[in-house]
């Protein structure tokens, strides 16, 4: 029988909690599973594709700016709303409408796990992409001939590829690139104790009985066997997708979540190690990503690392003790110095970890905050997009893209790339207990952004909880340098603009008067020639 798992935590419980809490019955669950055979192909032809859509270079740090990429000759910033990393390894998932929908509204980044971890049947929610059903799970490693897995079907040979889902993966690279969409590719998540024993490098799971340890242990060196085959894993998939410049690679979400960090730091800088060193005699080389988690400048920070390229934060804050994950928000305070690209590719889960204040709100105004604050890519983890409806196309949805495409607009409104995170602009006037980030190129260009709302309280301080309300009769003082400007105001959920004046300014500190709004406003300040 299939386990569909609830669709949201037990009342009471934290994600961490509920995880742990689900493995509980594990050795129920597998003793009424019955064997699935691997089934299916991919339908593509993705070995012939070539590289995408006429590049000769991958995606890359800006050279003019290091916190900013250049993709395909343009200054470019990540901003997405993504599937659950799934659409790969879920056989049933349409990933062609899944990008259509997301090309519909600018968006042009999206994450995938390529086998690295697996949730079960409707875990968190029915229809998740990365808990296919057994039958239509497609991984890189080969099924042998003997039964048979945990999950279903026969073991996998750890010394065979699949050729099957090398075909799907270098499709939907391909189709990404066709659109203009990056696809971040992220080798490995955090071993749970009820997701460990259906992994492929499960010892039960494998005919060569890699993977005999917990689910604590999968991220870290101790069992030689078993980091020898992650490595080859690693390198494998690092090698098919060389050819392409849409992809930016990615170690581990999440490392430590139950290992100790001094255990599971040595683990990620081995692996950083195996992208580099398998890079080194590949014709390109890829950006690579790897998240801070624990104490900032502890075991799994490698910010200051050269083999790593982009430092990424997940969530609005993340905890203040060292177990936890470091937020988006929190990197651009403390981790911007090291001039790498900041991203936020995780958030709450999009509609069902809000549970408080409204999904729509709270998910925007996180959004808008970490890209005009100086981010470089950020993604909203969205449960809206299914096996059932891929393209997410339900009417909340609408207005969450929307929201991100109002971002996109106005942040390519600006030649960004000349500027840097920066709100000492505005001296006084940013009523108390607002949020507010900008960037700027001073004496040119100002973006400012600011909403009402609170943080959800430690240890979690993952989501703001928005507080919508009438505000006006607000009046910021600015310090900018003398010359002639213009200011508009913009409505970040319509994408209009509400308020602009052109002044002449004589240098020094000036008021400019905010319009009235009900939660959220952004400012463009342009010189004007």
């Amino acid at each position: 029988m299939l386990i569909d798992m609830k669709t949201t935590p037990r009342d009471g419980l934290s994600r961490r909690e509920f995880l742990q809490d689900t493995g509980i019955g594990l050795s129920l669950m597998l003793s009424g599973m019955q064997a699935f055979a691997l089934s299916g192909s991919a339908d593509t032809e993705a070995e012939s594709a070539g590289t995408a859509a006429g590049s000769s270079s991958v995606i890359k740090v800006h050279p003019a700016n290091p916190h900013y990429y250049l993709f395909r000759g343009r200054p470019t910033i990540l901003i997405t709303s993504a599937e659950h990393y799934g659409a790969v390894v879920n056989m049933d998932f349409d990933y062609v409408r899944y990008l259509d929908a997301l090309a519909a509204y600018g968006l042009n980044y999206t994450r995938v796990w390529p086998g690295g971890c697996l949730e079960m049947v409707g875990e968190y929610y029915p229809g998740n992409p990365v808990g296919p059903r057994p039958s239509r799970t497609i991984v890189p490693w080969a099924r042998s001939s003997v039964p048979s897995c945990v999950y279903g079907g026969n073991k996998y040979d750890l010394d065979k590829w699949n050729p099957e889902f090398f075909a799907r993966l270098k499709d939907y690279i391909v189709k990404a690139g066709e659109r203009g969409i990056v696809v971040e590719v992220n080798f490995f998540n955090s071993q749970y104790s009820h997701r460990w024993p259906l992994h492929p490098l499960y010892y039960e799971n494998n005919i060569q009985g890699v993977g005999k340890c917990d689910y604590k242990d999968v991220q870290t060196l101790k069992y030689p066997d078993l980091v020898r085959r992650q490595s080859e894993y690693v390198s494998k998939i690092t090698e098919e997708v060389n050819a392409y410049d849409n992809v930016i690679l990615e170690i581990c979400d999440e490392p430590s979540n139950f290992t100790p960090h001094a255990e599971a730091g040595p683990w990620v800088g081995h692996l950083l190690q195996v992208v580099h060193d398998t890079e080194v005699r590949l014709p390109k080389k890829h950006l690579v990503a790897q998240m801070v988690e624990g104490p900032i400048g502890g075991p799994i920070d490698f910010s200051a690392s050269p083999l790593l390229s982009i430092i990424t934060g997940q969530y609005v804050w993340g905890g203040e003790q060292d177990r936890e994950q470091m937020g988006g928000m929190k990197g651009l305070d403390y981790e911007y110095g090291h001039n790498k690209p900041i991203e936020m590719n995780e958030t709450s889960f999009y509609p069902f970890w809000y549970q408080e204040g409204d999904p729509i709100l709270d998910s925007r105004v996180e959004a808008w905050e970490f890209i005009v604050g100086g981010g470089a890519s950020f993604n909203q983890l969205n449960s809206l997009y299914t096996v059932e409806d891929p393209a997410g196309n339900t009417p909340d949805n609408a207005q969450v893209l929307s929201a991100l495409r109002n971002l996109k607009d106005f942040i390519y409104s600006f030649d960004f790339v000349k500027m840097s995170a920066d709100k000492s602009f505005v001296v006084s006037g940013v009523p108390e207990g607002v949020y507010c980030r900008g960037i700027s190129e001073p004496g040119e260009q100002y973006a400012l952004y600011l909403h009402h709302s609170r943080l959800v309280p430690a240890p979690d301080m993952t989501y703001y909880i928005a507080t919508p309300g009438h505000y006006m009769g607000e009046a910021f003082v600015l310090d900018i340098p003398g010359g002639t400007y213009k200011a508009e105001w913009v409505d970040p959920a319509a994408g209009s603009t509400i308020g602009s004046a052109v002044f002449m300014h004589q240098g020094g500190e000036m008021n400019l008067d905010v319009p009235a709004y009900t939660l959220d406003i952004a400012l463009r300040v342009k010189r004007v020639r």
